[in-house]
């Protein structure tokens, strides 16, 4: 068990990195305005609970040190999310060309399953997250407090059930705004549009900004 001022610490650098904007938070941001609360949630569910299952189990099984012995994997990571967002990104503005569905407050729909799966292949190749759990979390383990099994497990799941109260109300926001927006159609085509841009520009930053640093 993580002793008091670990846990606290671990708590401050957590709430930090919850609070800052990432492609996570404008994939529900987007899902939210665009499709409504309901798809925004299973978004949510798809990156805490399916990819964050998957995430740690792979730290508990040792992923952290393999990626600090080999930082090309994690590397390999960032460019596959790098561009998974252009992808998203691209599909927004694709999307976002067929006006007359929007003059008309028809929303694009997107199943349960689809939500759910491009919540889960976004957190998964997220950097932000990635870097917190594989290189920054194994930082507050102290192998005299227990075994770091249990550690790792107890700070890893902390991190991910924390999406539950930031993106969870990001999801709730952005539906309320969204149904809000169904009133002026018109306005969902630019804010997708937005959208889609920003998830284009945060990808080529990451691949920008990734390969600076191997360099």
């Amino acid at each position: 068990m993580p002793t008091l001022p670990t846990l606290l610490t671990f708590l401050a650098a957590l709430f930090l990195l919850e609070i800052t904007p990432g492609p996570d938070m404008m994939l529900v941001l987007a899902r939210g305005v665009g499709q409504g609360r309901r798809v925004a949630l299973l978004t949510v569910a798809g990156m805490i609970f399916v990819a964050g299952a998957i995430q740690v189990g792979l730290l508990v099984l040792g992923l952290a040190s393999l990626m600090q012995a080999y930082p090309a994997s994690l590397a390999v990571l960032q460019w596959a999310g790098a561009l998974y967002l252009i992808y998203l990104g691209s599909r927004m503005l694709w999307s976002s060309r067929r006006p007359a569905e929007r003059r008309q407050g028809v929303r694009r729909r997107v199943s349960d399953w689809a939500a759910v799966r491009e919540g889960c292949l976004n957190n998964l190749t997220n950097p932000k997250s990635l870097l917190f759990m594989f290189a920054f979390l194994p930082q507050f383990i102290d192998p005299a407090a227990g075994p770091v099994w249990s550690q790792l497990l107890i700070l890893g799941a902390i991190q991910k059930l924390s999406g539950v109260l930031s993106l969870g109300s990001v999801a709730v926001a952005s539906g309320t705004v969204g149904h809000w927006l169904t009133r002026w159609p018109a306005l969902l085509v630019w804010q997708e549009r937005f959208t889609g841009c920003v998830m284009v520009a945060l990808g080529l930053r990451l691949m920008v900004t990734g390969t600076a640093s191997r360099h």
